[in-house]
C-alpha cells in the first residue's frame, strides 16, 4: 500500500502562519520604526509631547501625502510622475490669477485648483498612453514646462489676498487639534486603500505592475487605466495645491519645490516596488507619518533644510538598494 503522506506539501510559513507573517512584513517594521522615532523625538525636544505641536507637525506631509497615495498605483503599474510639484506651482498661480483679475470666490478658486491638477494629469496620461512615450521622459519634461508656464504668468511677483474661507482649507481644524487636512488624508487613504486592495481596478493595477503584456492578452485595458491613473495623480495634485496655498496665503512660482522626491520616497520607503507589481496603501500611510516625525523633529532641533535634503535623499537610496542588496545575498548563499 502506498504512503500518500510523503506526497502532501505543507504550505511555506508565511501561509501556515498568518500572525507570525503580519509580524513580519515591512509594514510592521515602519510601525516600530515610527515609534521609536516618537521616542527620540520626545526625548530630544521639550516641545514635542504637545497636543498643537503634535497637530502641526501633520501639515509637514498631509499634503505631499495625498499625492503620494494616488502615485503609489502609478508606480506600482511601473510608470511614474516626476512632475507633481510642478502641477501644484502651476495649480497655484492659476488660483492667483483668477483671483486678482475676476476677484473669484472661494469655490471658484478650488474648483480652479482641482480642474488644473486634472488637466495636467490628463496631459501626462495622453503622452504616455497615446503616444507611448516613457513616463519618466514625458513627467521631467511636463515638470519643466508646468512650472515654466507658472514663471512666465507671475515672474518674481507673487500673488495674495486669498479669503478667510478659503485660507480654512489649509489652516482650519475640524475638532480640536484635529485640522481639515488631517481628516482629509485619513478620508482619502481610506477610499484608496479599498480602490486597491477590495476592488477589481486594484487587482488589474497590480496584474499590470507584474506583467502590462500578460495582462493586455487576458483583457485588461492596460492603456485606459494608466490614463486613468495620471488623472487622478494630477487630481491629488491639484488638491494639494489648494491645501497648500490656503495653508501659506499666498502664491509663488518656486511653490512646492522638491516635493517630488518627498512624495517618491514616501511610496517607495511604503514599500511600493520602484520596479512595479508590489506594494500597499497601509505602508504608504506609515511612511508619511515617518517622514513627518523625522521633518518635524528635526525642525524643533533648528536642523537647515538642507540637512533635512539629504536625509530625504539619503533615505531613497538606501529603501531602494536594501531589496536589491537583499536579494543578491540570498542568490550568493543559495
Amino acid at each position: 500500500m502506498t504512503d500518500t503522506t510523503s506526497t502532501v506539501r505543507r504550505l511555506p510559513d508565511r501561509l501556515d502562519n498568518p500572525f507570525r507573517s503580519a509580524l513580519l512584513s515591512w509594514e510592521s517594521l515602519l510601525v516600530l520604526v515610527a515609534i521609536g522615532i516618537f521616542v527620540a523625538n520626545s526625548i530630544a525636544s521639550p516641545y514635542f509631547l504637545n497636543a498643537w505641536s503634535l497637530s502641526d507637525m501633520t501639515f509637514n506631509f498631509t499634503e505631499k501625502a495625498l499625492i503620494a497615495l494616488a502615485m503609489a498605483l502609478v508606480i506600482i503599474t511601473g510608470e511614474i510622475d516626476l512632475s507633481v510639484a510642478s502641477i501644484i506651482a502651476l495649480a497655484s498661480t492659476l488660483m492667483g490669477l483668477v483671483l486678482n483679475a475676476f476677484g473669484a470666490p472661494t469655490p471658484v478658486l478650488v474648483l480652479v485648483g482641482i480642474l488644473t491638477g486634472l488637466a495636467c494629469g490628463a496631459f501626462n496620461g495622453f503622452l504616455v498612453t497615446v503616444l507611448k512615450l516613457p513616463s519618466i521622459v514625458v513627467t521631467i519634461g511636463t515638470m519643466s514646462l508646468f512650472r515654466g508656464i507658472a514663471f512666465i504668468i507671475l515672474g518674481d511677483q507673487s500673488f495674495g489676498g486669498y479669503p478667510r474661507d478659503f485660507a480654512w482649507f489649509g489652516q482650519g481644524y475640524v475638532f480640536w487639534v484635529i485640522s481639515f487636512e488631517l481628516v482629509l488624508f485619513l478620508v482619502a487613504a481610506v477610499i484608496f486603500y479599498v480602490l486597491l486592495h477590495r476592488t477589481n481596478f486594484g487587482r488589474r493595477v497590480f496584474a499590470i505592475g507584474n506583467n502590462a503584456t500578460a495582462a493586455q492578452f487576458s483583457g485588461v485595458r492596460v492603456d485606459r487605466i494608466k490614463f486613468v491613473l495620471f488623472c487622478l495623480t494630477g487630481l491629488m495634485s491639484g488638491i494639494a495645491a489648494v491645501l497648500l496655498t490656503a495653508r501659506l496665503g499666498s502664491t509663488r512660482p518656486s511653490i512646492a519645490q522638491g516635493f517630488e522626491l518627498d512624495v517618491i520616497t514616501m511610496v517607495v520607503l511604503g514599500g511600493v516596488s520602484i520596479l512595479g507589481g508590489a506594494g500597499s496603501i497601509i505602508g504608504v500611510v506609515l511612511a508619511a507619518l515617518i517622514i513627518g516625525l523625522v521633518t518635524f523633529g528635526l525642525g524643533l532641533l533648528n536642523v537647515p533644510g538642507i540637512v533635512m535634503s539629504i536625509f530625504t535623499g539619503t533615505l531613497l537610496i538606501v529603501v531602494i538598494a536594501l531589496p536589491i542588496l537583499w536579494r543578491m545575498w540570498k542568490e550568493k548563499r543559495a
